[in-house]
């Protein structure tokens, strides 16, 4: 290779992503052809001034990706100038549902046409979630991860190189800022968006959360930490119930509800008990979707994160193999049933 590999040690892209689109570049320009032979490993090393596992680690996902292989006594070398060569995502949510579905089809289209994903679930269940990690590691270029749990899974996740993982919506508080991890801050989030909607909800009496538990819903301890601390900060009398009971509800109270279902359920019983949304009753929901813009007359009240928006971060942050812990904005949207 007549020209040295040239990178930005300041960069933020890691300095082994670096070298691989360097190589990928120079491909693109016709530099490198099919059997050329790569610098060493130690040739790299000194000329960049880089550690020897940064170079081997361009070095791997290029080999992962068919471009370059190694030979015994021949070292490194360009096997193929297909440098659109897919990169294979596993990628792993607990379970589909509306939010996640827009989430999911905004991560796709920014990872981009050359990327297949295979989509995995795990339901809730740490066992089937460690299970599925375990059972595919060494097999994906690039693992995105959603551990809904409520409790310490960093021992399953660090399995996984961090170089090759993204947590995806939840913190893993036991993970430092060398991992990639693009979450909610479910506390700040549902407090702030509370506090935003306190005028609309000090016209009811109390104020309900109701968790589904019963329906494979998952409920961050963030959102019941934030629960109670503007219940208690503004003196809203607020409680936390397991799961929806229709016949409960109650004119002149106001109720938060996760499930589409739930919300269908809900509406359903106040054009039966002839109750105005956002009079008589009541409701707010958590993460926006189009069925919330429409249900009712006039939409229900959400406080949401932006999933397209995070759906292209995921996409730059694979890309770009960007590490540390970024939280994603969230909204109070603000329609006529509170």
């Amino acid at each position: 290779m007549k020209n040295k590999l040239q990178i930005e040690p300041k960069a933020q892209k890691p300095k082994y992503q670096q070298i691989v689109d360097e190589i990928i570049e120079r491909i693109q320009q016709g530099l490198l052809k099919r059997g050329d032979q790569l610098p060493t490993i130690n040739e790299i090393t000194a000329s960049l001034g880089v550690a020897r596992m940064t170079v081997i680690r361009a070095y791997e996902e290029l080999r992962e990706r068919g471009i370059v292989a190694a030979q015994h006594g021949k070292g490194y070398y360009i096997a193929s100038t297909n440098i659109q060569a897919s990169m294979h995502v596993f990628v792993l949510f607990d379970a589909m549902n509306a939010y996640k579905e827009v989430l999911f089809h905004a991560m796709k289209e920014a990872l981009g046409e050359n990327v297949s994903i295979d989509l995995f679930f795990h339901y809730h269940d740490l066992k089937v979630f460690e299970n599925v990690i375990v059972n595919n590691i060494g097999n994906y270029n690039f693992y995105i991860i959603m551990p809904h749990f409520n409790e310490d899974v960093s021992d399953i996740v660090k399995q996984i190189s961090k170089d090759k993982l993204l947590i995806l919506d939840i913190d893993v508080e036991q993970l430092d800022e060398e991992y990639a991890v693009l979450y909610q801050d479910f506390e700040q989030n549902f407090y702030q968006g509370l506090t935003g909607a306190l005028p609309m909800v000090r016209k009811y009496e109390s104020l309900t959360l109701f968790l589904s538990k019963n329906q494979f819903q998952y409920t961050p301890k963030g959102i019941l930490i934030g629960f109670n601390k503007f219940c208690e900060e503004y003196q809203v009398k607020g409680e936390i119930v397991d799961n929806l009971d229709v016949e409960n509800l109650q004119k002149g109270h106001a109720y938060i509800l996760f499930l589409e279902n739930d919300l269908v359920r809900f509406v359903n019983f106040t054009h039966k008990k002839q109750l105005k949304l956002g009079e008589d009753i009541g409701l707010l929901s958590y993460d926006d979707t189009p069925i919330k813009e429409i249900l009712a007359e006039d939409g229900i009240t959400t406080i949401s994160n932006d999933f397209v928006q995070m759906g292209k971060m995921v996409g730059r942050m694979v890309h770009n193999r960007q590490k540390g812990k970024i939280a994603s904005t969230s909204s109070l949207i603000v329609r006529g049933s509170l």
